[in-house]
């Protein structure tokens, strides 16, 4: 094999000096002539009937265009996610404060806030349910079905009952929202097209989802909506789902007013109305016998979806497939529910339903530990699923597993066999703790995503030697953009510099499904190397008229090379144009394989995972309840790193957001009512509140992935909170069971 020339190296990003000097426009720096200016009009209550709307005053207003509502939609009133529950426009109920009734367009944007604040809803209350285990119930309010189940699923493997455990052990735990805190909220320019059709600019993830919701909301065709995905401030899934109606919102009024539309949304706003991580409720319990292997695990996991579906039951079916953690258990029962409230509706968000149930097994896995006066870094050793084992779906894993290592390589940095010791063993206010949480990840949309999982890209060589690349998968700040370079450049053979990404649209390649799910580099990497590997083939051919040589050509340092024979890239690319040679391909590629059984839960539901461990150390201010997290060391098993730095830089933000979710993020929503919406009364972790955070990376290759790559995005989030609240427990024998922990929690445990 030739020697790697890009992949493996941390190479600069490719978005790195726009980014900093200030070059990157991001949508609302974008601006076309004559351009109207947008501002909605929302829900003042959880669930209301709307008895009739008042706009005179709101219309008089200077600058304002126009004031339009549901009936005006010149399509569907449907938001085509999941299910198609969610009205893109309230007409005769909302179910949530905040849900969009109206829309006002205005000259410019501060004129259409004041007129949208003018309009007046007449309205009568509804009976609203605000809480998931009371909208379960037979007598509780019904906002979805008989039922206000928006989807449930079931696992089962071997038999629960016939387990014969030693020591058995219970609890519940509980999880509050998590908003994404994007430095950039929710935005969309719509610009109609003189042929009648329409081209949307927006801040967002999933293109093609913008696309299948403009198209319905115009009552259009897809060849007359084009989706250009602008810079984006951050996401980490808050820009799944959501967008499809803020890009759904601009496009009517754009075709309504035949001019350009923006439409930007503010911080409180966009808390109040755009998607959230899942509240949950976990009740778990694990068998075991005196040697510490486990022998069953039951577990009911219910998530609050709020007002309407939305992506509640991929999320769910996530946190479902992985409700038992990294371990091999013979006998597993895993129910879960997404149920319906009257609150802000939640989505997508790093994790995807996996951060919920992870903080209630690995908290419980201690809890287990200390039942049976073991260290609870062995318990995971002696259960952990290794080469051959099965997971809760009974897939056998049989490639790629780098668990124990992540245990071993993490115990070993954070030095856990001379820190850890029985919580009685802390002495002082102050009192200093470690704790230990590992995760497994499915990569990719899986079984339940099965149709979308699928990737188009399209490679061409211009004649100065340059590389375009363009895929549906979007750069987002995670890194897409410099890897799919790499990817490029290595297989190629061409030098990483001149190669590079074009923004995301929705004209230049088919549907590639979601920027989800860890997806992107395994996905579009293989869908680029698919296209690369047929120009390659196009290139050697002249590479070997040219050198006069048979044999495989190899690429080192901008040559390619037959024996001693080389010349340079340059050069054959030069040829290749003078021979009229085909120096573009459309690549492809889809996952095939997976299963899930509706019945049983018994399947192969993902064709790679990702493992990780994590260990926090802390210091608990026992008479405040403060607590600091001192260093915090995160180990994952990704396959191959194509740019290690990158890699390193993700492991770290992600347990930054993952230290912000244990312990401070908490969204306050009472009777339906969000009380705290913007930066200064949910608070996000800073610069100063971050510990030291030690990526380490493990690569056990995935040989059907990129140079042997996996997944990455997610896993550094999933388990952070479990590891700080066993770490917390270690210092001070107080099991924290909800979701953030904050002060007055860990002071009054």
């Amino acid at each position: 094999m030739s020697k790697l020339n890009s992949v493996g190296k941390s190479e600069i990003r490719k978005d790195a000096v726009s980014k900093v000097t200030g070059e990157s426009l991001f949508i609302n720096d974008v601006k076309f002539p004559d351009m109207l200016y947008a501002a909605t009009v929302r829900s003042p209550a959880p669930h209301i009937k709307i008895l009739g709307i008042n706009d005179a005053e709101a219309r008089k207003l200077p600058g304002v265009k126009g004031i339009y509502y549901a009936k005006d939609i010149p399509g569907e009133n449907k938001v085509p996610l999941v299910f198609q529950d969610y009205p893109f426009l309230a007409d005769k109920t909302a179910q949530f404060q905040g849900q969009a009734v109206g829309l006002v367009v205005a000259d410019d944007p501060i004129s259409a806030r004041r007129a949208a604040a003018l309009v007046k809803i007449k309205y009568k209350e509804l009976p609203a349910v605000f809480d998931p285990l009371e909208a379960l119930r037979k007598k509780s309010p019904k906002i979805y079905g008989k039922d206000n189940v928006f989807k449930k699923f079931v696992i089962k493997k071997g038999d629960i009952k016939k387990a014969k455990a030693d020591v058995e052990i219970e609890d519940t735990f509980t999880v509050n929202y998590q908003v994404h805190a994007y430095l950039e909220t929710q935005g969309a320019i719509a610009v109609p097209r003189d042929d009648g059709g329409m081209n949307v600019y927006g801040s967002m993830q999933c293109p093609f989802y913008v696309q299948d919701a403009v198209a319905k909301v115009l009552g259009e065709t897809y060849n007359k909506v084009k989706i250009v995905q602008q810079t984006t401030g951050g996401a980490f899934g808050g820009k799944e789902d959501v967008p499809s109606i803020v890009c759904g919102h601009a496009a009517m009024l754009a075709r309504l007013t035949g001019k350009p539309v923006k439409l930007i949304y503010s911080r409180e706003e966009d808390f109040q109305s755009m998607s959230k991580r899942h509240p949950g409720w976990v009740k778990i319990k694990y068998g075991a016998k005196k040697n510490g292997k486990i022998v069953f695990c039951k577990v009911k996991y219910i998530l609050d979806g709020g007002a309407f579906a939305t992506l509640s039951p991929i999320v769910l079916w996530r946190g479902t497939v992985h409700a038992s953690g990294p371990y091999e258990i013979d006998n597993v029962l895993i129910e879960t529910y997404a149920a319906a409230t009257n609150k802000v509706p939640c989505g997508a968000y790093r994790g995807f339903g996996q951060p919920q149930v992870s903080f209630a097994n690995e908290s419980l896995i201690d809890m287990l530990a200390e039942k049976l006066n073991m260290n609870p870094a062995r318990l995971r050793e002696i259960n952990a699923i290794r080469k051959g084992g099965t997971t809760a779906t009974n897939q056998k894993i049989t490639e790629s597993i780098g668990l124990l290592k992540t245990m071993a390589l993490s115990k070993k940095s954070a030095g856990w066999a001379k820190k850890w010791k029985k919580p009685s063993a802390r002495k002082g206010v102050k009192k200093y703790g470690i704790g230990m949480a590992s995760s497994i990840y499915g990569v990719g949309l899986g079984a339940g995503g099965q149709h979308l999982a699928k990737s188009g890209s399209f490679v061409q060589i211009e004649p100065d030697g340059s590389v375009i690349i363009a895929v549906g998968n979007t750069e987002m700040g995670q890194g897409a953009r410099t890897v799919l370079s790499q990817i490029a450049a290595e297989t190629l053979g061409a030098p990483y510099e001149i190669v590079d990404m074009m923004p995301t649209d929705t004209s230049r390649v088919p549907d590639s499904g979601p920027t989800v799910a860890s997806r992107t580099t395994v996905m579009s990497g293989t869908s680029v190397m698919n296209a690369c590997k047929v120009i390659r083939g196009r290139i050697d051919k002249v590479v070997r008229k040219k050198l006069k040589a048979k044999g495989k050509v190899l690429s080192e340092n901008g040559f390619y090379k037959i024996g001693n024979k080389k010349i340079s890239y340059t050069e054959v690319i030069a040829e290749c144009w003078a021979e009229r040679v085909h120096l573009s391909h459309a690549g492809w590629f889809r996952v095939e394989g997976t299963t899930f059984g509706e019945k049983d839960g018994q399947g192969d539901p993902y064709y790679v995972y990702t493992w990780s461990t994590m260990i926090a150390e802390v210091e608990v201010d026992t008479e405040t309840g403060l607590v600091e997290v001192l260093n915090f060391i995160s180990a994952h098993d990704i396959g191959k790193a194509i740019n290690p730095r990158e890699a390193e830089g993700q492991i770290q933000g992600g347990s930054l957001q993952g230290i912000g979710y244990a312990l401070s993020e908490n969204l306050v929503i009472v009777k339906g009512r969000m009380l705290n919406p913007n930066f200064t009364g949910y608070i996000i972790p800073t610069i100063m509140d971050s510990p030291d955070i030690k990526p380490i990376i493990v690569e056990e290759k995935y040989p059907k992935g990129p140079y042997g790559a996996k997944g990455l995005g997610e896993p550094p989030l999933i388990c952070a909170a479990p590891a700080i609240a066993n770490a917390i427990y270690n210092a001070t024998g107080k099991r924290i069971k909800a979701l953030p922990m904050i002060p007055e929690r860990v002071k009054c445990a």
